[in-house]
């Protein structure tokens, strides 16, 4: 009919900005609130849910199967992390740091932290663990540059602490990702490869090639955390492993590592 139309003044430019809009702000709370699934209910320094928990509610909770047979994992499980930490407040005001009460390098607090991590390996897109001692895969061997194994391991303070005895190995990724020493006392330790450094600098009169470690000063080397089983290593002990090295930056070595 002449002179009729069926949307009448509907601006169809304004429906549409608004309805972007409108999509825009729902995924932008959608994706807040699936970023809260780990890591949440906040907690303030002490351990204690914290007062403020942001604007944006918790989600439901989900669970998903984990693969290779792992069982199954629901979050957020609303579970404390559950740690007793060797730490005490400096000062009684809001925010003020907390200090060791023990031996921190062992107790894994400020650089030495590590996270509660599942105690299995960490697996390929098959199921075999991903990280593996060379000496047990013909598949891997050194192309190029030092093969350190034989080496003598060398402390921050420039002490002969053990000597290298295998390589540890990414194969997914084909890397390097631990070197493998024994101690005079015979035990074995790892060191993840970017704390180890093959030098040919001057030690002991001689030029010959050497690994330095120079976070950990010989006496601390015993303490380093040790792993279960010789031939694959859980994501709980490579945390924890890495944490020892990286406290050792601070508390073992300091400002007298050269």
């Amino acid at each position: 009919m002449v002179g009729v139309s069926i949307v009448g003044n509907i601006d169809f430019a304004s429906v549409a900005i608004w309805g972007f809009w409108i999509f825009f702000a729902v995924l932008i709370f959608y994706l807040q609130t699936e970023n809260m699934r780990e890591g949440y209910p906040l907690e303030d320094d002490e351990g204690k849910p914290a007062a403020n928990q942001g604007p944006f509610p918790l989600p439901k909770a989900k669970t998903w199967m984990l693969p290779h047979g792992r069982g199954e994992r629901t979050v957020p499980d609303m579970q404390p992390e559950g740690r007793d930490l060797a730490l005490a407040k400096s000062d009684m005001a809001q925010g003020a740091p907390f200090v060791p009460t023990g031996d921190p390098m062992a107790d894994g607090v400020g650089p030495a932290s590590w996270a509660p991590r599942r105690d299995v390996p960490e697996l390929d897109g098959k199921g075999h663990p991903k990280v593996v001692p060379m000496k047990g895969d013909a598949h891997f061997k050194v192309s190029a540059g030092y093969d350190p194994r034989g080496l003598k391991v060398v402390s921050g303070d420039k002490q002969v602490v053990g000597e290298v005895s295998d390589m540890w190995i990414d194969e997914p990724e084909q890397l390097v990702r631990y070197l493998e020493y024994t101690l005079e006392d015979g035990s074995t330790r790892l060191v993840p490869i970017q704390l180890a450094k093959v030098t040919r600098a001057n030690f002991m009169g001689g030029r010959n090639p050497y690994v330095q470690i120079r976070s950990l000063k010989a006496a601390h080397f015993s303490g380093v955390p040790k792993i279960a089983s010789g031939d694959q290593i859980t994501m709980l002990e490579e945390e924890k492993v890495c944490a020892y090295y990286g406290g050792g930056t601070l508390y073992s070595v300091g400002d007298q590592a050269g």
